[in-house]
């Protein structure tokens, strides 16, 4: 496997040197694996997107090296700090089974659908993939993977032998790919061939179907894995509501931990159709069969601060991402209080809400902060069963990585 630069005419070309800020120098150093476009003081000649750019210290000295964009803010994504590396055949490889085997022993034969490589905290910077039975799925969201995407779907096969690799593009870079001199496109099949769209893959011995080609992100939510589990140990003779309910996750786990009743919340019919069909995926589970399972097309907003009487022994809010950008992190806060406020005034006696933020841009104080404000000016009594982070094979290694979050909180 060769580099951008080795199979290119930029390996006529000096080699793309460039210096930062020293407080960018100091971060790197730290371990964040970003250089943003307003870092880079100095810069020897324009790069192209993939290259390899090798940064020097204020001594002049090498200290690291990453892939350059020269069409984004995070203009270096750095691969390495230290002492100079060749970034050939055997350090890809070397690096691409580090990161294998970190889920060696995360998982038995019951969980067949888990997250392989997660970006920069697995030291692949803008790159994800994932398993699914034997389909893996290569999710990129930065155009420098783009020039190395043979090499990478090699490695891939060579490595794991998956009976298929699609190939998924952030939208920011799917016109990117377009123009390629062999043009790729989201949902392509890179290697294999698939007889469907959706592939049924294990979750902890739940069966769910994964829609690799077109889903969202890469065709189901593996990071709520954890979550999904703690619901399930609460779940028994409950009442549960999984608004914002997308194909059902949380609701089969509640089911099988012996919930009375489960009911989907969720504006979209596409998603209430694919969580009836991980129901029906699953038989063979007397709980999940024999459990009362209804759908509510609407609103989750809405229908949480509407008038109904109806209430629940256990409430799960799980909605999409409400700050996809630092300004809109003051808006998502006031949000997640009035879904906070409004779950509450759902619950029963001895009632459990389950609440989750997807949203990088608030932080884990601020997300369980104002959902503690909420428990506290409902009135009512209540205990907090525990905060949750990162499932394990989705580490978080920097700030701007730390996304995910969820608190429980149980009310007399």
């Amino acid at each position: 496997m060769k580099t951008f630069a080795d199979q290119t005419a930029q390996e006529k070309l000096p080699r793309l040197r460039l210096r930062i800020t020293a407080a960018a120098e100091t971060q790197v150093r730290a371990g964040h694996p970003w250089v943003f476009s307003d870092s880079v003081r100095e810069q020897n000649r324009e790069g192209v997107a993939g290259e390899l750019a090798v940064i020097f210290d204020r001594k002049d000295k090498f200290f690291a090296v990453g892939f350059f964009d020269p069409e984004s803010p995070i203009r270096v994504r750095v691969l390495h700090v230290g002492k100079p590396q060749n970034i050939d055949t055997a350090w890809w490889q070397t690096r691409f089974d580090v990161s294998i085997d970190r889920r060696k022993l995360m998982f038995d034969e019951g969980t067949t659908g888990y997250r392989l490589i997660n970006g920069e905290s697995d030291g692949w910077p803008g790159l994800v993939l994932d398993r699914y039975e034997q389909t893996c799925v290569l999710k990129l969201y930065t155009a420098a993977w783009l020039p190395m995407l043979g090499q990478i779907t090699s490695l891939i096969r060579e490595r794991l032998q998956p009976g298929q690799i699609v190939l998924r593009l952030s939208r920011n870079l799917q016109s990117a790919a377009a123009n390629l001199l062999e043009p790729k496109k989201d949902g392509e099949i890179l290697s294999g061939t698939l007889e469907s769209e959706t592939t049924v893959f294990l979750e902890n011995g739940i069966r769910f179907e994964a829609n690799a080609v077109r889903g969202q992100k890469t065709g189901f939510f593996l990071d709520q894995r954890e979550n999904r589990r703690e619901v399930e140990q609460l779940a028994n003779g409950r009442d549960v509501l999984n608004a914002f309910s997308f194909s059902g996750g949380f609701s089969l786990y509640a089911a099988r931990g012996g919930a009375y009743s489960v009911t989907d919340l969720d504006i979209s019919a596409h998603a209430l159709a694919a969580a009836e069909r991980n129901f029906k995926l699953n038989p063979a589970d007397g709980k999940i069969a024999h459990c009362r399972h209804e759908r509510m097309q609407a609103d989750a907003f809405e229908w949480l601060a509407g008038g109904h009487t109806q209430k629940f022994g256990l409430l799960i809010l799980d909605p999409p991402s409400l700050a996809k950008r630092e300004t809109e992190r003051a808006g998502a806060i006031r949000a997640y209080g009035k879904l906070a406020d409004d779950g509450i005034r759902r619950l029963t006696g001895n009632g459990i809400l389950v609440a989750c933020s997807c949203s990088a841009h608030v932080s884990a104080g601020e997300f369980f902060g104002v959902l503690r404000q909420a428990a506290m000016n409902s009135g009512r009594r209540f205990a907090e069963i525990k905060t949750t982070h990162h499932a394990p094979d989705h580490p978080a290694t920097f700030k701007e990585a730390e996304y995910l979050k969820g608190i429980y909180l149980k009310f007399s």
